[in-house]
């Protein structure tokens, strides 16, 4: 199925299968009602293009909201989750490379004491070595320069996963 065909069959979904559909990418009502009410949309980018500015500005509620559908980085996901998105998107933290596993799992706790809330990275493309040394890195940052970084992430996972959807 080419793009134009994905984007014309989720320009056709009812509005509650297309909310659904988005709320899979990134669970926040606003966002999803501001990229579902744009509908239809003439052209793929145009799409993501609402949709990328949508996400750039979400409330704390919102970031807490969105982070709940997200297990954190090595960990399974579970109820609540979106389980296929997270497996796909962590496909390369392997945990059988236990240096690596332990050292993620003592950055989770130590970022969630930090800052918290859970650790989130776009996975997707990124080695598990390059996901632990992100992990390190921004736990130097304030709070402000981190929250900015989570939104950022939370953007990019959305967009990858709306591209997926169309």
């Amino acid at each position: 199925m080419s793009e134009q065909q994905r984007l014309e069959r989720f320009n056709a979904l009812d509005p509650a299968e297309a909310k659904r559909a988005l709320a899979a990418c990134l669970d926040v009502a606003r966002w999803v009602d501001e990229v579902e009410n744009g509908r239809p949309y003439a052209v793929r980018h145009v799409l993501l293009d609402t949709a990328d500015r949508a996400a750039r500005r979400l409330t704390d509620t919102e970031l807490e909201s969105a982070l709940a559908g997200h297990p954190r980085i090595g960990e399974r996901a579970r109820a609540g989750h979106n389980i296929e998105a997270s497996a796909r998107e962590q496909a390369a933290v392997d945990d059988r490379d236990t240096e690596v596993a332990e050292r993620l799992r003592a950055g989770n706790t130590a970022y969630e004491k930090r800052f918290d809330r859970v650790f989130l990275i776009r996975a997707a493309g990124r080695s598990a070595p390059e996901i632990l040394a992100e992990l390190e890195r921004r736990l130097r940052n304030d709070d402000e320069v981190e929250r900015a970084e989570v939104v950022d992430n939370l953007r990019q996972i959305a967009l990858l996963r709306l591209e997926q959807v169309v």
